[in-house]
């Protein structure tokens, strides 16, 4: 699933060699009016042999799926495109196609990645996103002001930084002045509920700086950066995460289809401690290094050669940085007097988040979220916030990942996990069984038969659940050849095309599995929904064989532009949600893999 930005933030960018220059513009309501790319099969400029007709069949689906949600997009209803949007590249990633060896599905995965990225840049610049807006950080709303400096203030710091323990070499001065000036006034709630947020990752940024060699003192450099918010995303530049990643350049941080490392708190932190420690080495001197950060190392470089001074502050008097870059130091610098003297500056009231302690497990299959959620017995918005490189709303089918988890619930999740098996660990649910419930109520919450929940639990028919403390909840499969229900029970107002819509195969493959001549279906009439295998016995069928999930895109190198980025707020869904789905029947040798 893509998932896209988590919310309108105008944060500066690291690293742009440019500057960024123009007013951020207003929001508004609808989405802006874009053209949509050309279709795949615009002529292009090298000859491609066609695709294979399955592969062919496949990107038709995509194809659906994403006009669909340029339509939404511009009707202005973006949650639905957002769906859309998802589904268009779940089709791919959850095909049995591996994207890196069909050249055809590589070149639509690219292109639909290149244009929903346009279209959320797009919206983000509006004011509106495809998810609810973050808290801007102090550098946003303190960035295009100068703000009058108070002889008052500026002496009580200029006081205060004698007995100041830092080991940064933090300076008082008009700029500096000017900024604490703000921030103990109208600038004052943003600070601290940054501040506030901090007390989340102080410890982890503290062993990390640490580790990497740093000063301690440049956690501060997040304050201003993002407001110590791991998915803040920069609507001009794409800028990303707590440390605000650009989604190009060498850092260390994986990108693909499933997960963005750049909103992982611990190992963006790394890449920040990594990368301001070079330019520092580069460049001499840590307020050159924080501007380098900002501006870009390329551009710090030439200011210096040309002026011939190594010092941020003869580069501020000589006016040859942007004005963002002036301001973004001496925010820094303020941010960092403030915090290490909170009476002084009426901060003694802030109450930090506490400190995040999580348990962690590898997965090496995909595992939805809500599954997480069920399992564990917390919110899934809790399961998301502790896992916020997660673009989908899943890990990664074939690569592993750190799944972290409530801390204490490590050997519970073992446990219940070990009950489903797992390739169906990314659809089905665990429900804990309350008094009163029967099989028919939560198999209709579930939109599940009831013959198929005592199937997967090997009850007995007729068994109630009086002495049942949970159940593994058998979800219908994702749209997707790959599942091993094979089955389906034609519905009243089904068609062959929502049929094979559903389960992302063509009407051709459709007809052809089930021998079907005429137009029209039976209500009634079981359907094969993935190939079937050769029939062995008069008796038994057989299940369909599937070679399992290729390689297909969690190792594909995306484009160097802004990636969906992750939602804060748990608005990052999936189109393969199975509970939309009507019942299938399963196939009589379904394996539970227990």
């Amino acid at each position: 699933m893509v998932v896209l930005a988590a919310g309108p933030l105008l944060l500066t960018g690291c690293v742009p060699e440019k500057p960024i220059s123009g007013p951020a513009k207003s929001p508004q309501a609808t989405a802006p009016a874009l053209k949509p790319p050309e279709p795949a099969n615009a002529p292009a400029s090298t000859a491609m042999p066609p695709a294979r007709p399955e592969v062919q069949a496949l990107i038709d689906s995509v194809e659906v799926a994403y006009q669909s949600g340029v339509a939404n997009y511009h009707a202005g209803k973006l949650q639905p495109a957002k769906t859309d949007f998802d589904r268009a590249v779940d089709l791919m990633l959850t095909s049995n196609f591996d994207l890196r060896n069909e050249p055809q599905l590589r070149d639509e995965f690219d292109r639909i990645l290149d244009a929903v990225n346009t279209l959320e840049t797009e919206a983000l610049k509006q004011g509106n996103g495809f998810a609810p807006k973050l808290e801007p950080a102090p550098v946003d709303i303190a960035n295009d002001v100068t703000f009058p400096v108070d002889p008052t203030v500026k002496a009580q710091a200029i006081a205060e930084l004698k007995t100041t323990q830092s080991d940064l070499p933090l300076v008082i001065n008009d700029p500096v002045a000017g900024y604490i000036s703000y921030f103990s006034s109208r600038g004052r709630g943003t600070l601290m509920r940054s501040l506030e947020r901090a007390g989340r990752y102080h410890a982890m940024i503290s062993a990390v700086l640490a580790e990497e060699g740093v000063p301690q003192d440049l956690i501060y450099q997040a304050v201003a950066e993002s407001g110590f918010q791991p998915q803040a995303v920069n609507g001009r530049s794409g800028a990303g995460g707590m440390w605000q990643f650009m989604p190009s350049g060498v850092y260390g941080l994986g990108r693909n289809g499933w997960y963005d490392e750049r909103f992982d708190p611990e190992k963006s932190t790394h890449a920040y401690a990594r990368y301001i420690k070079l330019l520092y080495s580069q460049l001499g001197d840590w307020y050159l290094a924080m501007a380098a950060y900002d501006w870009g190392p390329g551009n710090v470089q030439r200011a210096v050669e040309r002026t011939g001074y190594a010092d941020f502050w003869e580069l501020y008097r000589r006016n040859v940085l942007p004005q963002e870059t002036k301001n973004y130091v001496p925010i820094i610098i303020a941010a960092a007097i403030m915090a290490k003297n909170p009476e002084q500056y009426g901060l003694q009231s802030l109450t930090p988040d506490p400190p995040l302690v999580v348990d962690t497990v590898t997965t090496d299959y995909s595992v939805d979220l809500r599954l997480v959620s069920d399992l564990v017995e917390v919110p899934v918005q809790e399961i998301s916030d502790l896992n916020p490189s997660l673009l989908r709303m899943s890990t990664p089918a074939d690569a592993p990942f750190e799944l972290h988890l409530p801390a204490g619930r490590k050997d519970l999740y073992e446990k219940r996990i070990s009950e489903i098996p797992a390739d169906k660990r990314n659809q089905w649910r665990f429900h804990k069984v309350v008094s009163g419930e029967s099989l028919e109520t939560i198999a209709r919450d579930y939109h599940v038969s009831p013959s198929e929940i005592v199937f997967v639990n090997q009850l007995a028919p007729g068994d109630d659940l009086s002495a049942t403390d949970s159940l593994v909840i058998p979800v219908p499969p994702a749209p997707s050849s790959r599942s091993r229900l094979t089955l389906y029970r034609v519905e009243h107002g089904d068609t062959l095309v929502t049929v094979a819509d559903r389960f992302n195969i063509t009407v051709q493959q459709l007809r052809r599995w089930n021998h079907l001549t005429a137009a029209r279906l039976v209500p009634g009439r079981r359907l094969y929904v993935a190939e079937p295998a050769l029939v062995t016995s008069s008796r038994h069928r057989s299940t369909t064989k599937h070679a399992g999930a290729t390689k297909n895109g969690v190792a594909h190198s995306t484009p160097a532009h802004k990636p969906p980025a992750r939602a804060s707020a748990g608005t990052h869904t999936t189109a393969t949600n199975g509970s939309s789905a009507t019942s299938h029947q399963p196939t009589e040798s379904v394996s539970l893999n227990r």
